[in-house]
This record gives C-alpha cells, structure tokens and sequence, in this order.
C-alpha cells in the first residue's frame, strides 16, 4: 500500500479532513486529471506563481517541481492534509510549528523499487530518481516526532488514523 491508498483509507475512516491537492510541473499520468490528482502546471506558470508567493511550500523531487498553494490551505475542514516531501514538511513547519508531521517509510528501498514497478507508471529513469530522492529522505526521518513504517496496510493506516484523529477531534 502507498502513500496515496494510505490517505484514501483515512479518508474513509476519518470524516473533515480535506486533502490539499499538490501542484507540479510533471507531465499527467493516464488517468490522472487536472485539479482532482494535481494541478498541473507549466514551469513558467509554476516560477510565476512562487514569485507571486502563492506557495505555502515547494521543491523539487526527482526532477520536478511540486508545492501546494496557499489557497489550498484555506478550504473549509476540520483538517487540512497534504502529501508532500522533507523539504516541504520543512517548510510548513517553520511557517506552523504546531502542524502534525508524520513520515511515511517505506520498509525497505528494495520493497519500494518493487512497489514502484509493480504500479508500472514510471520509466526506468524516473524510477532511479525516485529511489534517489527516497534515499535521501530516509536519511531525514529522524527529524519527524512520528514515523510509520508502511509494512503492514492495516497497522500502518490504523496508526495514521489515531495520530489525525487527535488532531480532528480537537
């Protein structure tokens, strides 16, 4: 199970939380629609909107830019969930201290690569960026107060759930 199952089944389990959708200037992969996956932008457009500060974060990761607009964080919900990267989890938490900050790992660099070929979405290159990338975030886990080892689906989603549900209930 990835991270995008792991956030649909809290979805299911936890009502009030809206998931901020991420920009990137990434080609689409088959199926993927603008605005309901990510809002696919051109790197000029996505430069442009950074100058303009309409980025509450951003980075780049394995070669493409992704963020997450301010307007993202504005909708209305009990919580405000965003799937993003170390360098971004940095920034949000310099700007809220108080956010919740959950690193989800994979069990091992070698269950990723399999998982990443097994969903067949990327090529060879991509994935050796994204393994990369991968790297070099697991070095940064110990920077997160909660980490999840995402090695079982169900304890790692229950675990997830307990976490964003204090944060829902408040």
């Amino acid at each position: 199970m990835g991270k995008g199952t792991l956030i649909k089944g809290l979805l299911e389990r936890v009502p009030g939380i809206h998931v901020a959708v991420s920009a990137t200037t990434r080609p689409p992969r088959p199926g993927e629609v603008d605005g309901r996956d990510y809002h696919f932008l051109s790197p000029e457009e996505f430069e442009r909107r950074v100058r303009a500060g309409e980025f509450a974060e951003h980075a780049v990761y394995a070669g493409n830019r992704y963020g997450t607009l301010r307007s993202e964080l504005d909708r209305p919900a009990r919580a405000v969930l965003l799937e993003i990267d170390v360098q971004g989890a940095r920034q949000i938490h310099g700007q809220r201290p108080d956010a919740l900050l959950v690193f989800i790992a994979p069990p091992s660099l070698d269950e990723l690569e399999r998982r990443l070929r097994r969903r067949g979405a990327d090529s060879e290159e991509q994935i050796a960026k994204r393994l990369a990338a991968a790297r070099e975030e697991l070095a940064a886990r110990d920077e997160f107060a909660h980490v999840i080892v995402n090695d079982d689906a169900e304890r790692a989603l229950a675990e997830l759930e307990r976490l964003v549900g204090k944060i829902v209930a408040r």
